[in-house]
């Protein structure tokens, strides 16, 4: 099973999908670790670009082919991205759960990413203006969407195993 979180900064995604992650006892991959791992590398002169998400990719194919589950912490912003989710899910011959987690207080949205510290050595957290001037396009397919405006992370984590085992 892949299970992809999406959704902007600060919504709550790293929170819920390391709680699931240790739950299910699946691989968990984290772009933003991913990223930062190559900016600190220096090994690109620009951004880092689509490579963190092309890494991403193919450690969740290493992982999903030998029959582990893997829960994936990213933005996912673009239509590209997510269609890279479905591919990967399709050679590795596994489902695949599309979740966006949203906080849809803009009050508590700004609050956490204001007061957000950075786990990840030499990452600095996106600031409000960022968040809210990223691109993020509208998903055009079903997804399973968690509020953590009005879902706890136990909640949140509780809806996607419900979903996980009864999927209609």
């Amino acid at each position: 099973m892949l299970i992809v979180f999406s959704g902007l900064p600060g919504t709550g995604k790293t929170t819920i999908a390391q709680s699931l992650a240790t739950r299910l006892e699946a691989t968990y991959l984290r772009i933003d670790t991913i990223e930062q791992a190559i900016r600190n590398a220096g090994v690109l002169a620009d951004d880092v670009g689509s490579s963190g998400y092309r890494v991403a990719n193919e450690l969740a194919m290493n992982n999903l082919r030998p029959g582990r589950s893997v829960v994936v912490d990213c933005v996912n912003p673009v239509a590209e991205s997510r269609q890279a989710w479905v591919d990967v899910a399709a050679r590795s011959g596994v489902a695949l759960l599309n979740i966006e987690v949203i906080c849809s207080d803009p009050r508590e949205h700004r609050r956490r990413v204001e007061h957000r510290q950075s786990d990840i050595m030499g990452l600095t957290p996106p600031s409000w203006s960022s968040v809210v001037n990223h691109e993020y396009e509208a998903w055009t397919q079903p997804i399973l969407c968690l509020d953590t405006a009005t879902l706890a992370v136990d909640q949140a984590v509780e809806i996607v195993l419900r979903q996980l085992t009864d999927p209609r």
